[in-house]
């Protein structure tokens, strides 16, 4: 079961990939994973999360700081 932040930092993430043009198996490609990997979590059906090393290299892509994922306060 997700989180509240987990969904939180899930729907940051897909907000800023569609305003950049990224599809889910560009960024996939770009970290080095399954292609279903970012449906799966981007879905919220899965148990499947970002982790803080997938944040960092998510923001290198999509040249952001990795802290535009979290709240600025706690949830």
């Amino acid at each position: 079961m997700l989180s509240t932040v987990d969904k939180y930092v899930i729907q940051k993430v897909k907000e800023k990939r569609l305003a950049k043009g990224i599809s889910q198996s560009q960024l996939a490609f770009e970290l080095d994973v399954s292609n279903g990997f970012i449906g799966m979590i981007e879905s919220g059906k899965y148990a499947q999360k970002y982790n803080v090393n997938h944040l960092n290299e998510i923001a290198k892509i999509l040249e952001c700081s990795p802290q535009e994922f979290l709240p600025k306060n706690p949830l």
